[in-house]
Formats: C-alpha cells, sequence, structure tokens
C-alpha cells in the first residue's frame, strides 16, 4: 500500500539523485525558515508592543503557520527549501496546492510541537529510502532536489 501512494514520486533505487543529501538539506532549511519566522514575528511583535510581549509564542506560531502554507502552495517549497534546491512532491509526482500545503503544515506543525514525533521524524529522515519525515509518509509526500527535476 505504501509503494502505491508513494507511485508518482522518483524511484529512491533507479533516481537515486532526487534524494541524495536531502535530509541534510532539509536540516538547513529548517534553520533558514526558522530565522525568517523569528524575524517576521519580531516585525510583528514590535507593532504590537506592549500587548505582544504576552503573546509572543502565539504570534509565533501564526506567523510559522501562514509563512509555511503560503510559501509551500506557492512553490512547493519554503524559502529555506528554495535556497537548498529542494522542493515538495504529492504522492503523484505533482506540486503542492493550497489544501496539501495547509494539512502539510498542520502535520508539520503537530510533529514538531512534540519531542518524540520530531525525533521519529529524524530517524525516518535519515533512514528512509525518500528521506521522508513522519509527516511525509502520512501525506506521501516527499522532498526532492530540485535540481534533478527530469
Amino acid at each position: 500500500m505504501y509503494s502505491q501512494m508513494t507511485s508518482g514520486l522518483p524511484d529512491p533505487e533507479f533516481q537515486a539523485e532526487f534524494y541524495q543529501d536531502v535530509p541534510v538539506k532539509r536540516l538547513i532549511a529548517w534553520g533558514i525558515d526558522f530565522a525568517i519566522t523569528i524575524a517576521l514575528t519580531l516585525v510583528l511583535a514590535l507593532l504590537t508592543f506592549p500587548i505582544s510581549v504576552f503573546f509572543f509564542p502565539l504570534w509565533f506560531l501564526i506567523v510559522s503557520f501562514a509563512y509555511r502554507v503560503l510559501t509551500i502552495s506557492r512553490w512547493s517549497a519554503t524559502l529555506g527549501m528554495r535556497l537548498v534546491a529542494i522542493d515538495l512532491r504529492q504522492s503523484d509526482g505533482s506540486y503542492f496546492d493550497t489544501p496539501s500545503a495547509i494539512m502539510h503544515t498542520l502535520l508539520f506543525t503537530i510533529s514538531s510541537s512534540f519531542i518524540v514525533p520530531q525525533i521519529i521524524s529524524i530517524i525516518m529522515a535519515v533512514n528512509f529510502p525518500r528521506a521522508q519525515m513522519l509527516h511525509d509518509v502520512f501525506m506521501g509526500t516527499a522532498a526532492v532536489n530540485r535540481s534533478a527535476r527530469s
């Protein structure tokens, strides 16, 4: 069943270049996206000071969610992912649309909120042939190298 869910994605055995270094690139992209999200949240916090002091974590969550949905629905990648030349593909190989971006971001946010799913995701990304994380496997999606597009 798993192979049917991801049949439109490049085959990791015969097209390994699509998945080469993806876990490391995702980590770098996450760091870039985190920095962008913090910067955007700080701007929002300054605009809403002093009330923002009490709501900073909520602002961060909202900004992060909106940032991920907007960038993934537009480019099938966040700005960090674009900088490291990876993008997200759906199970049929197509790019993300808005509903897929919302679901992916929701699952990413939930799994990132708890340490156990985070650890599981990291282990999966390093060991799965398609370098998929927990939320990717759940949706049947994968991050692939953009330069390897056919």
